[in-house]
């Protein structure tokens, strides 16, 4: 339950912004992907949409725990999204999902992840709290209920005197300061656009927000940072590269992921 309580200390709960399971899936991959030292090119939207197709993920009691695979290296990484209202899933019990914990496995921790969603999936069917999830009422209440699990969890697999000690850290983050996750407002800062580029002109930006828009189309590193890089980042908006398509007879279209930066939003 580590990956858990790092998303939860890290900023990885939000509140999901609509009740649409791909929406979903898409934003909650795109804050993994957000973490510096995975990125986009870690392809997991594309690999979490294509699984599901193949597998659904629901496990039951309102919970989801979709997941996308790598052959890098690193430790496992998850986000947690919220959702009010449920989502209609298609989850074998046929109840609407209210918690998605999405996790990114590299091939190194297959054994770690499996320890970890088997103690979510015991601690979820033991814990009548972890199944009444429609009584969420806001982002602090859901993250003390994962709190609670994790730290069930942990008790359940070590010794009395570790489990106290990790009971102590789970409640520190509890009332870690900025710990109670990201409202549904970021995840609508997350916004998708396309960048068209032409040699000897300035870049399109092809985006529905007008503000971002504007924004970006008068970076000149704009272009230049996303080859490099596959990010840039200027005056609170961060741009995530995602992929690119190759058009006759010399334009190139970037996909994109961008992000408004709340400290610099006035």
């Amino acid at each position: 339950m580590r990956s858990v309580l790092n998303a939860l200390q890290e900023g990885r709960l939000i509140e999901l912004p609509d009740n649409d399971k791909k929406s979903a899936l898409e934003y909650l991959a795109a804050l993994i992907e957000a973490v510096p030292d995975i990125g986009v090119e870690g392809g997991i939207t594309e690999s979490v949409l294509a699984r599901e197709q193949v597998h659904n993920t629901g496990i039951g009691k309102g919970w989801a725990c979709p997941h996308a695979r790598t052959s890098r290296h690193g430790e496992v990484v998850c986000s947690v999204g919220w959702s009010p209202a449920g989502i209609d899933y298609g989850s074998t019990d046929n109840e609407p999902v209210h918690l998605l914990v999405m996790y990114f496995i590299p091939e190194t921790q297959k054994n770690a992840y499996l320890k970890e969603i088997s103690l979510l999936a015991k601690a979820i069917q033991t814990q009548a709290a972890l199944q009444d999830l429609k009584s969420l009422s806001d982002l602090g209440e859901v993250r003390h209920r994962l709190l609670d699990a994790i730290t069930v969890a942990l008790e359940a697999t070590t010794p009395d005197a570790r489990a106290r000690m990790i009971q102590l850290e789970v409640k520190q983050a509890a009332v870690q300061e900025g710990g109670i996750g990201l409202p549904a407002e970021f995840a609508r800062s997350i916004i998708p656009l396309s960048i068209v580029a032409i040699p000897g002109s300035k870049p399109v930006i092809l985006c529905q927000d007008m503000e971002m828009v504007r924004a970006l189309e008068v970076q000149e590193q704009l272009v230049p940072q996303l080859i490099q890089n596959s990010r840039f980042e200027q005056n609170g908006v961060q741009v995530l590269l995602r992929s690119s398509s190759n058009y006759q007879p010399d334009r190139v279209v970037y996909d994109c992921l961008a992000f408004k930066s709340t400290k610099n939003s006035s």
